[in-house]
C-alpha cells in the first residue's frame, strides 16, 4: 500500500478517533494501521509522523485562525514564547512525533509474530 494513502489512512481515522476519544487515540491509530498494513520501520515512522503530525498542525492552525490568534497568543505567553505561530509549530511537531512513535510500535508488534522478519529491514 503507498505511503500516502497509509498517511491521509492515519489522519482520517485519528481525527474521527480525537472526536470522542482523548488526545492519545491517535497513537493508538497509528498502531493498529502500522501493525495491519505491512511496514517497514522508516516507512511506519514517516506513515505515523506524517499523518498525526499533519492532523495537528492543520487542526492548531484552525483553531488558531477562528479564535483570532488569542488564545494561541495568550497560551503561548504561558510558555514565553514570543509569538503563538510558534506554539502551532510545536503542536505539530508534538504530534508527529508521538505518532510516529505510535506506528514505529506497531511494526515492533507485528514482527513479534512475524516469521520472516527480513523484510522489515
Amino acid at each position: 500500500m503507498k505511503i500516502s494513502i497509509k498517511v491521509v489512512l492515519i489522519a482520517g481515522l485519528s481525527f474521527v478517533a480525537q472526536q470522542v476519544l482523548p488526545w492519545y487515540s491517535a497513537v493508538i491509530v497509528a498502531f493498529l494501521v502500522s501493525a495491519i498494513l505491512p511496514n517497514g520501520k522508516l516507512n511506519a515512522f514517516l506513515v505515523g509522523f506524517l499523518g498525526v503530525g499533519l492532523l495537528w498542525l492543520v487542526y492548531a492552525l484552525i483553531i488558531d485562525i477562528q479564535t483570532n490568534s488569542i488564545l494561541t497568543d495568550r497560551v503561548a505567553e504561558l510558555f514565553t514564547l514570543s509569538d503563538g505561530n510558534i506554539l502551532v509549530a510545536i503542536t505539530g511537531l508534538v504530534g508527529a512525533v508521538v505518532g510516529g512513535l505510535g506506528s514505529l510500535t506497531g511494526v515492533y508488534f507485528r514482527l513479534l509474530f512475524t516469521k520472516d522478519v527480513s523484510a522489515y529491514y
